[in-house]
């Protein structure tokens, strides 16, 4: 689905990424971990043709091999802000994003997919007035309103309470079941751990560790986490 090949990004003196390789099979589900800085974002953003590599190449199949700018259609991006206009209501934003996606949902196929983040009774209220975790939830909708192949999600449970964290776990094995290929960011290891098919940690713009999660219990899953740290600490 996704081959990412010697990609490297600088920024002035700095390095995001340095020369990283991972290949993200179809039916993939991948829990991306890494402490902050360790290229996280900056691989997501490359992926979903946000930005550009310094050096690499990424080629999205989807069906056929492409530029991540080409295969935008085929993508479901969630950043880590939620990306969304405040000065509309909730179906506002949901029917821009609709029509760039040239989607024919109505209000009520729109309206019905609020209700089941648990946005119901609010879908006419200013998104501005809307908490932290309201927005998160309504970027959520947002991005998986084409019904994407491939899921890129940026720290996916940011600002969610409870109902919504398990909303969106809910979501995301039912999208696993169907074979959709996700690469998302993560801090919480035993979340990640119990949605990820693979576990890829970064460190220093690199993949350090790459495991089947069927090959590791949690317990060891931190302990080589934590080794791979340690090792590029020194």
């Amino acid at each position: 689905m996704i081959e990412i090949r010697g990609v490297a990004k600088y920024f002035g003196r700095f390095s995001a990424l340095r020369g990283l390789d991972l290949t993200v099979r179809p039916g993939d589900f991948i829990a991306l971990f890494g402490r902050n800085g360790a290229g996280k974002t900056t691989l997501l953003r490359i992926v979903a043709g946000l930005t550009g590599a310094s050096a690499g190449r990424v080629t999205i199949a989807s069906p056929e091999p492409r530029s991540p700018r080409d295969a935008r259609g085929a993508i479901g991006y969630l950043a880590h802000s939620t990306v969304l206009y405040g000065d509309l209501t909730a179906l506002e934003n949901l029917r821009f994003y609709a029509r760039l996606y040239d989607l024919s949902a109505g209000d009520g196929e729109l309206g019905r997919r609020l209700a089941a983040v648990g946005l119901e009774g609010r879908e006419h209220d200013p998104v501005r007035n809307y908490s932290r975790g309201m927005q998160q939830r309504l970027a959520i909708v947002r991005a998986f309103l084409h019904d994407p192949e491939l899921l890129l999600l940026d720290e996916p449970f940011t600002g969610l309470d409870r109902e919504g964290t398990e909303f969106l776990k809910s979501y995301l094995l039912d999208a696993r079941g169907r074979r959709k290929t996700c690469l998302m960011a993560m801090h919480d290891a035993p979340l990640g751990y119990e949605l990820a098919t693979r576990l890829v940690v970064i460190e220093k713009g690199a993949v350090g560790l790459d495991a089947p999660r069927d090959d590791l219990t949690l317990a060891e899953f931190q302990s080589r986490y934590r080794a791979v740290q340690e090792r590029h600490a020194r």
